[in-house]
């Protein structure tokens, strides 16, 4: 469920980007997507799932607004419809040439129709991906990835970047897998083999491999794909995300590869694509109380998908990238700081945290985009890295939990 569209088209980017350093490059995507991803399944699934952990963390309304900002960022406004822009740009544009114009929407309305039939099969959703769709999906791009290393497109160049560790985070942020950390645990909940798991210590223990796996796997893949775009500066430094995939996969195995990367997206995004819209439509099932049905909510995320989608894959992409880099930041520390939830007491800490993020996110953002020049920011640790909000969640963590004492004294 968490290889998507923007698992495929971000790390060849990222790898050319970072030229000779991009094993550094690929450790900041790594942590940034990989590794905080499945530790979050891991974690939210320990505390009883998404809506449990973030009220005991936060409260129930902090709780909420965190999980509905996840949940609409990825599985409504910006993830979902790239499932089906990123496989119009890699799986049908190739074939269009330059009269690409006018297919985007009839070709949206046949993915998520496509997606609706799959979705509304809700208890068969991990099984439908599991069983054919993500081994077939991890064996198209481990043949890609062999003919790479096999036969180099070209040298290794010099990196095009200084802030490659930084690139590396922010191109982890771009595929929301984090924010899939609480979108994906109500499916795994909610699957057939968990649930054969009476035992809660036996239910974790089947979490923790698969969380593991998935992360070993994962690394696998993007690792060979930053390989690949380290490689590929011949074929030019000024194309998309999705036409540098394109290009490096007509460099190595030529028309046959087209079609095989056809296959490939479209497994890749309409697993992810089934995933989010039932996680979606699952969530708000839960928060409106049961009104609504759970096929109604289903159909209309796959009509905002088709909407949405209509803009395009970079329009969304560039939407994207300050929206996430407000709200990963607190939703990362959440997910962190319960890993120790049995250890933390009280939701102070909790909170200060979160708010010492959040705030830092927005004025990191506002100075990116040349809104806020009044100071500098590049002195704050861990700038350079795309982690300068972190020094003010730990001073927000402290002060949360200096507040939680004083109040515990009070009691």
């Amino acid at each position: 469920m968490f290889f998507g569209a923007g698992n495929l088209i971000f790390p060849p980017t990222l790898g050319q980007l970072s030229g000779s350093l991009w094993p550094w490059g690929f450790v900041g995507f790594l942590l940034a997507d990989a590794v905080l991803s499945c530790l979050g399944v891991f974690v939210i699934n320990a505390v009883g799932g998404p809506r449990c952990a973030f009220e005991n963390a936060l409260g129930k309304t902090g709780g909420t607004i965190l999980g509905t900002a996840a949940i609409l960022c990825l599985c409504v406004l910006f993830a979902m419809p790239r499932t089906a822009a990123t496989t119009f740009e890699l799986s049908v544009a190739p074939y269009l040439g330059d009269a690409t114009s006018g297919y985007l929407v009839p070709f949206s309305i046949a993915f998520f129709v496509i997606v609706y039939l799959l979705a509304c099969r809700k208890s068969r959703v991990v099984d439908i991906i599991g069983k054919f769709f993500t081994p077939t999906l991890v064996i198209g791009v481990m043949v890609l990835i062999i003919a790479g290393i096999a036969q180099p497109i070209g040298p290794v160049e010099p990196p095009l970047t200084n802030t490659v560790f930084q690139e590396g985070v922010r191109a982890g942020y771009q595929t929301m897998d984090v924010l899939g950390a609480a979108a994906f645990s109500i499916i795994i909940l909610d699957s057939a083999l968990v649930k054969d798991r009476p035992e809660v210590r036996e239910r974790m223990t089947l979490l923790a491999r698969a969380s593991i796996g998935a992360a070993i796997m994962l690394g696998i893949i993007y690792g060979g794909l930053a390989y690949l775009g380290a490689t590929s500066t011949a074929l030019g430094t000024g194309l998309t995300q999705a036409g540098l995939l394109v290009a490096i996969v007509q460099s190595l195995l030529g028309e046959p590869g087209i079609i095989l990367l056809s296959a490939i997206v479209l497994l890749a995004c309409v697993t992810t694509a089934v995933a989010l819209v039932s996680s979606a439509a699952d969530y708000f099932y839960a928060l409106l109380g049961k009104r609504v049905s759970y096929n109604v909510l289903l159909l209309a995320d796959c009509v905002i998908g088709v909407l949405i989608c209509d803009l395009g894959l970079d329009a969304i992409i560039q939407l994207a990238d300050p929206v996430l880099g407000i709200v990963y930041p607190p939703f990362i520390t959440v997910v962190v700081l319960l890993v120790f939830h049995g250890r933390i007491k009280g939701k102070e800490l909790y909170r200060g945290a979160a708010i010492g993020a959040f705030a830092a996110a927005v004025v990191l953002e506002l100075h990116a985009m040349g809104i806020i020049t009044f100071m500098p920011l590049d002195w704050l640790p861990l700038h350079s890295m795309g982690l300068g909000w972190l020094v003010f969640a730990v001073l927000g963590g402290i002060i949360g939990w200096v507040i939680g004492r004083m109040r515990t004294r009070e009691r």
